[in-house]
């Protein structure tokens, strides 16, 4: 495959990844990522106890993992009025980012030095 499409395949996956992007690039999610690792329950999580562990309001929490959800990192599970969060485990669309950036890395190293180094 040439570069040019190699570039446009990288083009694609990084509009795919977009809402992943934006999720990963908040230190608050990024935070709330790591507690709900941290708490282990794979079962799920609910956004009062996250909210607990935290310094975030409920309706902050809320909304951050509406977006991780949104960005294809979380799914939900209703039991009766309870919601629980939970990664989700298939995690396609890290999978399209990690693909899309080794892509990246292989037309890099294809492309000549221009370090000026020997």
């Amino acid at each position: 495959m040439d570069v040019a499409k190699k570039i446009a395949l990288v083009a694609e996956g990084i509009a795919e990844s977009r809402k992943l992007l934006v999720a990963l690039g908040d230190e608050s999610r990024q935070h709330l990522i790591l507690e709900m690792m941290q708490m282990g329950d794979c079962s799920g999580v609910r956004v009062v106890d996250v909210a607990e562990r935290t310094n975030l309001s409920r309706p902050a929490v809320s909304h951050h993992f509406q977006i991780m959800k949104d960005a294809g990192l979380l799914k939900t599970r209703k039991e009766g009025t309870k919601v629980y969060y939970y990664f989700d485990p298939d995690m396609e669309s890290i999978g399209t980012l990690i693909g899309t950036l080794q892509l990246a890395v292989e037309i890099t190293r294809s492309l000549p030095d221009r370090s000026g180094e020997q």
